[in-house]
């Protein structure tokens, strides 16, 4: 399979496409400022206890207190507590935990009013980024993710991914982890690190070791609500999770960030460097290799797939609903069956697609074409979880019930993505009247003397619709020559096939849109 990471940087926010063989399967957003990401830590202060819940509210520092169950504390939160309270009446940062005296583990049915008490501080670790009006999910239960490895501080537990079937390789690893693994330090050896050479596991051990120091130092002098050590961006979390040797080339739009990723991949793949290029065409990025498009017609209620089956997504607040229509992909001479066999076969690709496209999360409910027949019920069954199988979010799918649905039920750790594809009329603005054309020009004119003059933008770049572009463009004294005249510098005017007629838009030096 041919995969692509393609990376469009701007100053507000970082989106990053996974195409699989030029088909677009993944789209993250991530903002600049975004102060809470899945794994970062904190030093939070207990604002409330709720018995009822068996659960606290925490004050990280988010507008909404996060949100912290018995069974996210972890079983040696006693430990934390003790080793929070050591590290900051020493002041250094220097206390080792490798020869640190774990507390006893607390019960697993106990009370949250047991363990914590309001004001208290407590270490947590952001394990669902804020939803909606929800404040974060937190974990005093801390881990820090690796490469090939996963520490746990506070326990002495060696786990193995289960999609490493070997019983050698699993054996060899146990036993190198363990000649490894510092005293007072828990692991999980990932899926990724099999094969992999002890050197590599010893590298990324001390990577994640040297993490911890570092927290153990901001920890010292920090004061609740703080952040005392923050997650790799997403990017770079990308790169650690789905990077294997499948990849084929990863292409950023932004010098700086190409840099980075190259610095990032050389420290654990350095036979990969040369998969990162540094993209330098012309169009924005997305639009070059056709996401743009490909995002458009995949969001929104309504998805077509080519062969004319079509998806209804409805999103409640409750769960998401997935309707199966057969369009007209209708062969006549195969049987009722065999025809909705087809169609549900085709559709159950796309709906996974979607669930990982949308990043969709909670119960999923599919409403696939009724089938009588065991075998292909159980056909379709087998298909919709071969299809998951790619999705590297927890969930689980339930068999076909008497009334033809399957319940998907899949993690959501972030905000699900959601993109507007229904625009307002550029045109009209949505009031369902145009200006007169014959004063387009002079609108677009008064627009460049404003952000020239009087914003005082050092370059500007206008992109509308390419018969526009064509009638500002060409002829011997075209306008965009006539502008550069009036205003002394050059308006750079860029063709740009997926707007509306009367549509335009102006971006800066950095390319960033200027909102007018």
């Amino acid at each position: 399979m041919d995969k692509e990471l393609i990376i469009n940087s701007s100053s507000a926010e970082i989106d990053i496409a996974l195409l699989e063989d030029k088909f677009l399967v993944e789209l993250h957003k991530e903002k600049n400022n975004n102060n809470y990401s899945v794994g970062d830590v904190y030093l939070g202060r207990v604002k409330k206890i709720i018995p009822g819940l068996n659960a606290s509210f925490v004050n990280i520092g988010y507008e909404k207190d996060a949100f912290l169950h018995y069974f996210d504390l972890g079983p040696q939160i006693k430990s934390l507590y003790k080793f929070i309270n050591i590290v900051q009446s020493s002041g250094s940062g220097q206390f080792s935990l490798e020869k640190f005296k774990l507390e006893s583990n607390i019960e697993k049915t106990g009370k949250i009013s047991q363990v914590l008490s309001t004001n208290q501080q407590i270490l947590v670790q952001i394990a669902k980024e804020p939803i909606s009006t929800k404040g974060p999910r937190i974990s005093s239960e801390l881990s820090f993710a690796g490469r090939f490895l996963v520490l746990v501080p506070f326990s002495n537990r060696i786990s193995i991914s289960q999609k490493i079937k070997s019983i050698e390789e699993r054996n060899r690893l146990k036993r190198l982890i363990r000649s490894i693994k510092p005293n007072n330090f828990g692991v999980i050896i990932r899926t990724v690190a099999e094969n992999v050479r002890v050197a590599d596991l010893d590298t990324d051990m001390k990577d994640l070791i040297e993490k911890w120091n570092n927290l153990t130092k901001k920890l010292a002098s920090a004061k609740a609500p703080q952040k005392v050590f923050s997650e790799l961006d997403l990017t770079t979390a990308l790169l650690r999770d789905l990077l294997n040797e499948s990849f084929n080339n990863i292409y950023v739009d932004s010098p700086v960030l190409y840099e980075d990723v190259k610095s990032y991949i050389g420290t654990f793949a350095h036979q990969k460097i040369d998969i990162v290029k540094l993209y330098k065409g012309k169009k924005p990025i997305f639009e070059s290799f056709g996401i743009d498009k490909q995002i458009k017609s995949s969001f929104g209620k309504t998805v077509t797939i080519k062969s004319g089956i079509y998806l209804v997504i409805e999103h409640t607040e409750a769960l998401h609903v997935i309707d199966v229509n057969s369009g007209h992909k209708i062969n006549k001479e195969n049987s009722q069956e065999t025809n909705a066999l087809e169609v549900n076969l085709e559709a159950a690709t796309e709906i996974a697609r979607q669930l990982r496209l949308r990043d969709m999360g909670g119960i999923i409910v599919v409403d696939f074409i009724d089938m009588h027949e065991a075998k292909n019920r159980k056909a379709l069954y087998q298909k919709i979880k071969d299809e998951m199988a790619k999705d590297h979010a927890k969930h689980t799918v339930l068999p076909p019930s008497k009334f033809g649905l399957i319940q998907i039920t899949r993690q959501r750790v972030r905000p699900e993505m959601n993109i507007e594809i229904l625009e307002k009329c550029p045109v009209c603005d949505g009031s369902g009247k145009i200006k007169p054309s014959i004063i387009f020009t002079d609108e677009i004119e008064k627009n460049i003397k404003y952000l020239l003059h009087d914003q005082n933008e050092p370059q500007l770049t206008l992109s509308l619709h390419p018969y526009l572009c064509a009638y500002l463009t060409k002829g011997l004294f075209s306008i965009q020559k006539k502008w550069y005249l009036k205003f002394k510098k050059w308006i750079k005017i860029r063709s740009m096939p997926s707007y509306h007629f009367l549509e335009y838009h102006f971006f800066d030096k950095n390319n960033d849109e200027i909102k007018m």
